[in-house]
């Protein structure tokens, strides 16, 4: 249902921008949670899990389903990359192309929707989107096309869950969290490399 209502209020040149309907609607489905556990004879525990997961306690039958759901997405991210792109870099143009762009979003939407809810459960809300979003910021940062930065992506994204796996076990600190805010430094890091980078060519 999110996915076809983000697909459908996908407009050629819209007032407000999709990713800031996203985030309102993101914002107000995680204060109804809220809400509805705040009523809950166990409402703080199930608060906690929402927000951090049980990383720690995740069991290799999760693991296994979360490859082969993960692997089928890839898959399909894999046949859509073309249209995918092209939607993501100038909608507009897709658009004047012919390009079926809210077909292509619900599919988008969808995907990514499968993803976020089955992850939440073993990671927590904060993880989740901490790994789908700092990741491709650091791509971003530092560097241009789209396989250098899926490479960065993919690197940033696992020395920080290492670092914050690490950075757990060493002081006694909550898994989930403390990954949370090695992504935050891992960014800043990322942030600081460009600036320098910027400033060497000048």
């Amino acid at each position: 249902i999110g996915a076809g209502i983000f697909a459908l209020t996908r407009f050629r040149k819209p007032i407000v921008p999709q990713e800031a309907l996203i985030g309102v609607v993101y914002a107000v489905a995680a204060a109804a949670a809220i809400l509805v556990l705040s009523r809950a004879a166990e409402g703080g525990e199930e608060l906690k899990a929402l927000l951090v997961g049980h990383l720690l306690f995740v069991e290799w039958s999760e693991i296994t389903k979360m490859f082969g759901l993960y692997s089928l997405i890839g898959l399909i991210h894999w046949v859509a990359r073309k249209p995918l792109l092209a939607i993501s870099q100038d909608p507009e143009r897709a658009f004047a192309r012919g390009l079926h762009v809210r077909w292509w979003d619900f599919v988008f939407y969808a995907t990514f929707g499968f993803v976020v809810t089955s992850s939440v459960e073993m990671a927590g809300v904060l993880l989740v989107f901490s790994f789908l979003i700092v990741p491709a910021v650091c791509g971003v940062l530092l560097a241009k096309t789209i396989s250098r930065r899926l490479v960065v992506g993919w690197v940033a994204g696992t020395l920080t869950s290492v670092a914050g796996v690490t950075a757990s076990y060493v002081w006694d600190l909550p898994t989930g969290a403390t990954v949370v805010c090695a992504f935050g430094v891992s960014l800043v890091g990322c942030a600081l490399t460009r600036t320098l980078k910027s400033l060497n060519k000048k």
